[in-house]
């Protein structure tokens, strides 16, 4: 389980928005949290655990938010978190879970239907970034993250060593340079060893497909053509998150192999 989300990693390395909280144990840095427009998150070392470092910080993020609504992940919904977050009036408002699958017997040249006049091209950095933007707005228009995605959101993914645009896949109706719509994408990644387990790991990173193409069973397509790119890589496992009750999105995982693996949890806290 990563401590920490892709977020707070990336502002961690680049810097941007935000407000970073530490807390110390002599001179070592034990503990973690990263408060942004309303959302925190806070990590603390295993071995530092139940040792008051978590209710530092977050004190200290509930300090820094004033009157303002709250809201924390819990990475992992380990007890103690559970415990600190409902001690300080925090109550559970969103499941995200993680899910995995093998790649054993994944068709390794998938060639699902498609509509008329519909063709599936990767990624072109420097030219499909807007088109792309805009149906990730609208297919994730009640997502609180993902559809708030910006133009240096996307430019500081493509500049991630992890990048691959043969990875990216982009499902057009028409030419993409001459009038052609962006119906859907499956944006896949892959994890070095060491990152979410001991190999190499695949993840489902961004599947989303424009509201006015719903119905055409782009998402089923997608997924197949992304797992076989990520089979292809010669990798074993894949992994993607998905909302609990975004129940539409976990039946078509579960239709194509995917199973629970773990949970994140955000608590929200209305000081009203």
């Amino acid at each position: 389980m990563r401590p920490l989300s892709e977020a707070a990693e990336l502002h961690l390395r680049h810097g941007g928005p935000g407000e970073d909280v530490v807390v110390r144990d002599g001179d070592s840095v034990v503990g973690y949290a990263r408060l942004d427009d309303g959302t925190a998150e806070l990590v603390v070392h295993p071995a530092s655990r139940r040792r008051g470092f978590g209710t530092a910080l977050l004190d200290r993020v509930l300090e820094l938010t004033g009157e303002r609504e709250l809201s924390v992940w819990a990475h992992g919904d380990l007890p103690g978190s559970g415990e600190l977050l409902t001690s300080r009036s925090f109550s559970r408002a969103r499941v995200l879970l993680q899910m995995r699958r093998d790649l054993a017997g994944t068709d390794p040249d998938p060639r699902p239907p498609l509509p008329d006049g519909v063709r599936v091209h990767p990624f072109r950095p420097g030219r499909d970034e807007q088109a792309w933007l805009r149906v990730n707005a609208r297919a994730f228009a009640h997502h609180p993250e993902q559809g708030s995605w910006t133009a240096e959101d996307l430019a500081l993914r493509e500049q991630e060593p992890w990048f691959d645009a043969e990875g990216f896949l982009l499902a057009w109706r028409g030419d993409p340079d001459d009038g052609g719509s962006l119906l859907g994408s499956h944006w896949t990644k892959v994890h070095p060893p060491g990152d979410v387990g001991d190999e190499a790991v695949g993840e489902v990173y961004v599947l989303g497909i424009d509201p006015d193409a719903q119905g055409m069973r782009l998402g089923q397509a997608l997924t197949d053509l992304g797992l076989a790119h990520l089979r292809g890589r010669g990798l074993a496992r894949v992994l993607l998150y998905v909302e609990e009750d975004n129940e539409a999105a976990v039946r078509l995982y579960e239709g194509r192999g995917f199973r629970r693996f773990s949970v994140d949890v955000s608590w929200t806290r209305d000081p009203r």
